[in-house]
């Protein structure tokens, strides 16, 4: 690459529907280092992530752009009639080296395939690095997992000609083992990349993390140990700024009521001392139009004094950003739980290959399963048929508990329905009130709970899929959660571990963070192997 890349945002602003801003005046420069950007859920990371990659224009400022982009949203979700051509983003570009292959001297062919003549080949490498060496350009892409969707999704990217990568959440949908391979085929990636992440992994590899926050835009050097360490520093630093600020604001105001004190008692005694003196009425009226006077300016005085305080005050709170905690209130009283909760007896899985189709399994009391395995190994299935939602080929499924079951793509959600409106219609005994308490404890931001959940972020849906099934009018006693932590902020993700050790009902989970795992207290871990399932006390 012999030309200098940039992404450059120039009083960059993006407003909602309600005249609102989700953020403003925004001023960056991006270079080829790669940069991780972070932001707590719903401050506007996505959207900024599209503007970069010019997916859609800020409502103010403007984006300057140096290079080619490539642009990878957050949901891989493939359409009927897909290839896996389709999702790495080079079915353009293979149909035209066909044609050209065929014998096509069309330019506009050409100009698909620039200089990617070996494509094909490059592809084939990059789906076999991903593990996925099994599928072919022309292969259909509808049966694959979401770990799958996004792998190939990311092969395409790497084997683009871009010069920027815009990626977001890439690593949401991949297990343990492909987030470390990402890891290193990212490392070895000339040109820029920018990554929208709350993967503490994934970050730690940057080489600058940028933070987005109702402060605008904030650099720090290094990876997301240094960037945690500085924003506690700098945290720490303002918070004790507005604390002097608030005492000097104090002390002063003290100070002030004691010289208007002085003035007033200095002002009465001359008052009786003129009067004792039998001083002429001209002379009294001229001392109390001087003490007036004093009066006034001390008044005019002091309120400047106050009011500089009080803007000293603000100034500093302005550089504390809002950290609202994040409450997640499990349904306080523990849940009568049956003897046998769930059971699948001689089931065969559809979609799954290997032993990992046959399964014999009873869930029983508050029984807490971790569900482990690698990406298309068949929990994703497994999850659909416990859940009711697929049916098995052969055996018997039961259920005897009330069941809530969240998806990687959170299809209980109705997209076009607020949150505020599906709450109250899973529990119409409860009343507005109580419904938006809830969701400001979840840390929904109250100007936000009448929008569609379309227009959510992430780590906001997640959470309020969760409260429709904890608050339902007969809440869940088995949740069924399929990587309920891919889109949440660290700050979320340490509430829904909360949330789910006060849970007293059933539980599988589906994750490949192992600290989340290991923090949401499981009984038991149901893992995916080349022997097939194989359930175990959880250590």
């Amino acid at each position: 690459m012999t030309n200098p890349i940039s992404l450059t945002l120039h009083g960059v602003s993006w407003q909602l529907p309600d005249g609102s801003f989700l953020f403003s005046e925004l001023d960056a420069t991006f270079d080829a280092r790669h940069t991780g950007l972070v932001g707590r859920n719903g401050v506007g990371k996505s959207v900024l992530a599209r503007i970069l990659a010019a997916e859609v224009t800020p409502t103010g400022g403007r984006c300057a752009r140096i290079g080619r982009l490539h642009y990878l949203p957050q949901q891989i979700t493939p359409r009927a009639g897909e290839t896996v051509a389709d999702l790495a983003g080079v079915r353009g570009a293979l149909d035209a080296l066909h044609r050209i292959e065929a014998g096509s001297t069309l330019q506009a062919d050409f100009d698909a395939v620039g200089d990617r003549w070996q494509l094909s080949a490059q592809l084939q490498q990059a789906l076999s690095a991903m593990q996925l060496g099994h599928l072919q350009a022309d292969s259909a892409a509808m049966h694959l997992s979401g770990g799958e969707a996004m792998r190939v999704a990311l092969a395409g990217a790497l084997v683009s000609d871009a010069d920027w990568l815009i990626l977001d959440e890439p690593t949401n949908h991949l297990d343990a083992r492909h987030r470390r391979d990402l890891i290193t085929q990212l490392q070895r990636r000339s040109g820029g990349l920018i990554v929208v992440s709350h993967d503490r992994l994934l970050l730690e590899s940057m080489a600058r993390i940028v933070e987005l926050s109702d402060l605008g835009l904030r650099s720090h050097g290094g990876g997301y140990s240094f960037y945690a360490e500085r924003k506690a520093h700098e945290r720490a630093v303002a918070i004790e700024q507005l604390e002097r600020r608030k005492t000097d604001r104090r002390r002063q105001t003290r100070a002030l009521t004691r010289q208007r004190e002085r003035l007033e008692q200095r002002q009465s005694r001359g008052t009786r001392q003129a009067a004792q003196a039998n001083q002429a009425p001209i002379l009294l009226g001229l001392q109390k139009q001087r003490a007036e006077n004093s009066a006034g300016r001390l008044r005019v005085e002091q309120a400047a004094a106050r009011a500089t305080l009080s803007q000293g005050v603000r100034d500093a709170a302005a550089q504390v950003e809002d950290d609202p905690a994040i409450v997640l209130l499990a349904p306080g009283a523990a849940p009568t739980m049956p003897e046998r909760v769930a059971s699948l007896r001689e089931v065969l899985l559809p979609n799954v290959r290997g032993r990992a189709q046959r399964i014999d399994l009873r869930l029983s009391g508050a029984q807490r399963v971790g569900l482990l395995g690698a990406n298309g190994s068949g929990k994703s299935t497994l999850l659909k048929v416990l859940a009711g939602l697929s049916e098995p080929l052969s055996g018997v499924r039961e259920l005897a508990v009330e069941t809530a079951y969240l998806d990687q793509r959170l299809s209980t959600l109705d997209p076009a329905r607020s949150t505020l409106e599906q709450m109250l219609a899973a529990n119409p005994s409860a009343d507005e009130s109580t419904v938006r308490t809830q969701l400001a404890l979840l840390g929904q931001n109250a100007a936000r709970v009448p929008l569609p959940t379309e227009r959510l972020s992430g780590g906001e849906r997640i959470k309020a899929a969760l409260a429709m099934a904890l608050y339902a009018e007969r809440p869940a006693r088995l949740l069924l959660l399929d990587e309920p932590d891919n889109h949440l902020d660290l700050a979320s993700v340490q509430a829904l571990e909360t949330m789910l050790r006060q849970y007293r009902g059933a539980l599988i989970v589906v994750s490949h963070d192992t600290a989340f795992l290991a923090n949401i207290e499981l009984t038991h871990r149901l893992q995916a192997s080349e022997r097939g399932w194989l359930l175990t006390a959880w250590s």
